[in-house]
């Protein structure tokens, strides 16, 4: 069968782009999820998107490919292309033209069996082999396209006519899908819409250009759509280790990384009874189900619980918090640390101690999130301290592992009046 690099099912190169980009190239031989043949072929596909970016390594292993690319030379995402590459049949993109060709104005309004009608007697018997398109087919298509606002019906009496929406003039707007394409959950909507009208020059930069939540936008609106009807959902949840669970619960809300792009959706277990969290990367699918009368309710839990979460663990009682508190040294001239510590303090506080220290403390439910943030003020933390004195064992002995490979004799700050 000759190779075709358009896809029927969004999830299978989903699952491949995953394993080729977000986690990583592996060699041909350490592939193992699926067959060899399977493994060629979706790389053929990827190439024929993305071979502008792509490049290889000579391992002992093997020969590892991998996803090069510069946000300075690509100032849009490239792996939208993965989703402008729908497999169609000969029928349906015949079908498609023909119908846009006949109601080729929001002027046109004509019932089903017009259309059928005119598709007939100027379309379809032009073609030296016949094709024939059943009323069903059309229905179905004309049904399709109006719930997905491409088509507008309208009744009359025992009739429904349909006819095109009105166009929408976006060359105003290309700066704003620009930025939204880029940055926006979703963003694969506003690359579609520029698509329309692309011919500006891009405005935007992006130092920090975090492109894989791209492969994740379809389980996202599913998740957006739930939680805007407030409806429960299935998800299947697929470990890195490859395990793969089935959970009912309310999604509440959607938390992405500053850091490192990566999205979660919060949501209430109703197995558990209990608020988890789920990395949309490791989301095979989103069943949408009926609606919940607890949204609003629980939604609120997750809020106040908001005020506790550094990042996105929670705990499911809301009364058991662990205090972390540390003073920082701030010399003359070094005011921007005073700024970055009210810009980056989240739920803590931040509060002057005297003329050069301040204090940073936060009552948390998981402390070992903000640990990489501590560390980035070692050489300025003056007191340290942990309610959890086993987790503040943790992050000293961490400490002095680190000074040891770097050959440095010293000690994170124990307590008040004691120094690094």
């Amino acid at each position: 069968m000759a190779y075709n690099e358009r896809i029927k099912n969004f999830e299978r190169i989903r699952e491949y782009m995953r394993e080729f980009y977000v986690y990583g190239f592996k060699s041909r031989e350490e592939f193992s999820q699926k067959s060899v043949r399977s493994y060629d072929d979706e790389k053929r596909r990827i190439e024929s998107w993305l071979g502008d970016y792509m490049s290889f390594r000579q391992t002992p292993d093997g020969k590892n490919c991998f996803l090069s690319i510069d946000s300075r030379a690509c100032p849009h995402n490239p792996l939208f292309k993965a989703w402008k590459t729908s497999s169609f049949t000969d029928g349906d993109i015949t079908l498609h033209f023909i119908l846009f060709d006949i109601l080729y104005s929001p002027d046109v309004a004509m019932t089903v069996s017009e259309i059928m009608d005119e598709m007939n007697n100027r379309y379809l018997s032009f073609f030296e082999e016949p094709i024939s398109v059943d009323e069903s087919t059309l229905r179905k298509k004309l049904k399709e396209y109006t719930e997905a606002g491409l088509f507008r019906s309208e009744r009359e009496g025992r009739q429904v006519r349909y006819r095109r929406v009105e166009d929408t003039d976006f060359s105003e707007y290309t700066d704003l899908l620009d930025f939204f394409s880029e940055v926006a959950p979703c963003g694969v909507i506003g690359s579609f819409l520029l698509d329309k009208g692309r011919g500006a020059p891009e405005a935007f930069a992006y130092k920090h250009h975090y492109i894989t939540h791209a492969l994740d936008s379809e389980v996202l609106c599913d998740l957006f759509l739930a939680m805007r009807e407030k409806r429960e959902v299935t998800l299947e949840n697929q470990s890195r280790r490859g395990q793969l669970t089935r959970d009912r619960v309310v999604p509440l809300r959607i938390f992405i990384s500053a850091q490192n792009g990566r999205q979660y959706v919060l949501a209430f277990s109703l197995r558990i009874e209990k608020i988890r969290v789920f990395r949309t990367d490791y989301l095979r699918s989103v069943e949408i189900g009926e609606p919940n009368d607890r949204f609003d309710e629980l939604r609120e839990k997750l809020d106040r619980m908001g005020q506790h979460m550094w990042g996105v663990m929670t705990r499911k009682n809301e009364s058991r918090t662990q205090r972390i508190l540390f003073d920082v040294h701030i010399d003359d001239g070094e005011e921007y640390i005073i700024q970055r510590l009210e810009r980056e303090k989240r739920c803590g506080t931040v509060e002057r101690l005297d003329e050069q220290t301040y204090r940073f403390t936060a009552d948390v439910y998981d402390p070992i999130e903000l640990n990489p943030w501590i560390r980035s003020y070692f050489c300025r933390i003056v007191n340290l301290e942990f309610s959890d004195r086993d987790q503040e064992e943790q992050f000293r002995s961490d400490f002095r592992a680190m000074a040891r490979m770097y050959d440095v004799e010293t000690e994170p700050a124990a307590g008040e009046g004691d120094s690094t």
